[in-house]
C-alpha cells in the first residue's frame, strides 16, 4: 500500500517537545508547500502530502508513486525536515516518533479520526481538525488522490463510530474538566473573575461551560482585535487589549489561555507581581496552549494551580470508563474500513493492467474483424468467415491461460489451474 507517515503525539512525546513541533493552523500551507520542495529536492516518490496539527500530535501523510514501495528510508527526508522545523536533531524525532506504512497508516487515520487515538477517547474536536488539514492541503494543491481517498474514508469511518457505537454517549471534553477543575477550587464560578486569551475553538468551548456559571466577571484578551471582539460580544464579555495584559493578571481568579504563539505570552515575573497584587490570593492557570503560553516555572509558585492540557487529560480519563465498553466495537468499524480502503488502492494499482487487457483485446478484435472483412470481399462464405472470426479470437483468448497450464509444475501450476477456473468457469476457488 502506496502510504507512509510520521507522528509525534501525547503518547510518544512529553509536552514540551511537542510544542517545538506544532504547527499553526495560519502556517499550515505554507509548511506544506516548504516540504513539497524539501521532498522534490531529494527526488522523493512522494506524490502526496498532507500535515495534522494539534495541541496533542504533529502528524505527516505521504501519498507515495504507484511505482514505489514504502520504505523506512523514504521517511528520512521527513525526519530531516521535522527536526529543522522544530529546532532540533533527527535523533530526538526519531526518539519521540513513530513511523507508519500501508496498511498502517490507514488504520491509525481511521482511529484518529474516529477520536480512538486522542487523549480523550471519542473526543469529536479531532475530526474537526483532521478536516481544516485536509482543506489546507488540497488549498495548496499537494494533497493527491490517495491521501485524498484515505481522508473521506477516514471521515466515513467516524461517522459510523460515532452514529454507531456509544464513544461518544458519555464524552467528557477538555472544556468540561476545566471548569470541574475550577469549581472543586472554587466551588460557586458566580463570585470569579475570569480572564480568556485567544479566540479559537478550544477557547470558545470552555469559555461557553465557565459563561454558563455566570462568573462574577469575563474579560477576552486576542490577538486579532476583531475575533476578539466577536467572542466577547457572544459571552457579554469585556475585550482587553493583549499589550499591557501581564499588568492586569491580578484582577482574575481564573486565566485560560490557548493561543498559537510560539513564545510563552505569561511569564514567571508577571504572575509573582499578579499574586502580590492579590496578597497571595490563590489563582488558578489553565494552558491549553502547545506551544506553551504560560511559563512552565509558574507551576513552582505556591498560590497558583497551573494545568496544561496533559494535566486535562488525566482528569478527562477518569470518566472515560464507560466508553471502553465501546472501543471493540468501534475497531471492528475500524478494521472493515480498512480493509475496503485496501481493497480500492489495489484496484486503483490494477488500472494499468486493465488498460493494457483492454487496449490488447481490442488489437486482437480489429485484427480479426480485418480479416474477415477481406475474406468476406474475396467472396468466401459469409458462415465459414464468421466460424474463423470465432475460432481465432477463442483460441487467442484461451493460449495464455493453455500454455501456463501446459508449461507449469507443482504450487505454479496449482496457481494457474485456480486463475483459469476464476476466469473461465466462473468458480471461486480451485478443487481440494
Amino acid at each position: 500500500m502506496s502510504l507512509m507517515a510520521l507522528g509525534l503525539n501525547h503518547a510518544s512525546a512529553p509536552l514540551d517537545l511537542r510544542g517545538r513541533f506544532a504547527i499553526p493552523a495560519d502556517r499550515l500551507g505554507g509548511r506544506l508547500q516548504a516540504l513539497r520542495a524539501h521532498l522534490a529536492a531529494v527526488d522523493s516518490p512522494a506524490s502526496g502530502l498532507a500535515i495534522l496539527s494539534t495541541c496533542n500530535r504533529t502528524e505527516l501523510y505521504l501519498g507515495l508513486a504507484p511505482q514505489a514501495e514504502p520504505q523506512p528510508a523514504l521517511l528520512e527526508p521527513v525526519v530531516a525536515w521535522l527536526a529543522e522545523e522544530g529546532a532540533s536533531s533527527p535523533e530526538a524525532v526519531r526518539a519521540h516518533s513513530y513511523q507508519l506504512q500501508g496498511e498502517g497508516v490507514a488504520r491509525h487515520a481511521f482511529r484518529v479520526a474516529a477520536g480512538l487515538d486522542s487523549m480523550v477517547l471519542g473526543e469529536p474536536q479531532i475530526l474537526g481538525q483532521l478536516k481544516q488539514a485536509v482543506r489546507e492541503a488540497e488549498g495548496v494543491g499537494v494533497l493527491g488522490p490517495t491521501l485524498q481517498q484515505l481522508f473521506q474514508r477516514s471521515f466515513s469511518v467516524a461517522k459510523a463510530v460515532r452514529s454507531g457505537t456509544e464513544i461518544g454517549a458519555h464524552a467528557v471534553s477538555m472544556a468540561a474538566a476545566a471548569l470541574r477543575i475550577a469549581q472543586q477550587l472554587y466551588g460557586d464560578i458566580g463570585q470569579r473573575r475570569v480572564l480568556f486569551i485567544g479566540a479559537g475553538e478550544m477557547i470558545e468551548l470552555v469559555a461557553t461551560h465557565f459563561a454558563a456559571q455566570a462568573p462574577q466577571q469575563i474579560a477576552v484578551a486576542n490577538r486579532s482585535a476583531e475575533r476578539g471582539a466577536e467572542l466577547a460580544a457572544r459571552l457579554g464579555a469585556q475585550l482587553l487589549p493583549l499589550r499591557g495584559l501581564d499588568l492586569r493578571l491580578g484582577e482574575f481568579d481564573i486565566v485560560v489561555s490557548c493561543t498559537a504563539s510560539s513564545l510563552p505570552l505569561i511569564g514567571l515575573g508577571a504572575v509573582k507581581r499578579a499574586l502580590a497584587a492579590r496578597r497571595r490570593e490563590p489563582m488558578l492557570m489553565i494552558d491549553l496552549a502547545v506551544p506553551r503560553d504560560i511559563e512552565a516555572d509558574v507551576a513552582g509558585l505556591e498560590d497558583v494551580y497551573l494545568y496544561t492540557v496533559d494535566d486535562l487529560a488525566r482528569h478527562v480519563q477518569q470518566g472515560g470508563a464507560r466508553r471502553q465498553a465501546a472501543v471493540q466495537q468501534a475497531e471492528a468499524l475500524v478494521d472493515a474500513g480498512v480493509h475496503r480502503f485496501s481493497q480500492w488502492l489495489e484496484q486503483r494499482c490494477s488500472v494499468p493492467l486493465i488498460l493494457a487487457l483492454r487496449e490488447r483485446s481490442e488489437q486482437w478484435r480489429q485484427l480479426e474483424l480485418e480479416r474477415a472483412r477481406r475474406a468476406l470481399a474475396r467472396g468466401e462464405d459469409v458462415e465459414q468467415v464468421l466460424e474463423q472470426l470465432s475460432g481465432s479470437l477463442s483460441a487467442k483468448m484461451m493460449h495464455g491461460a493453455l500454455a501456463g497450464l501446459h508449461a507449469s509444475r507443482g504450487a505454479d501450476h496449482r496457481d494457474w489451474a485456480a486463475a483459469a477456473r476464476r476466469c473461465f468457469l466462473g468458480e471461486g476457488s480451485a478443487p481440494h
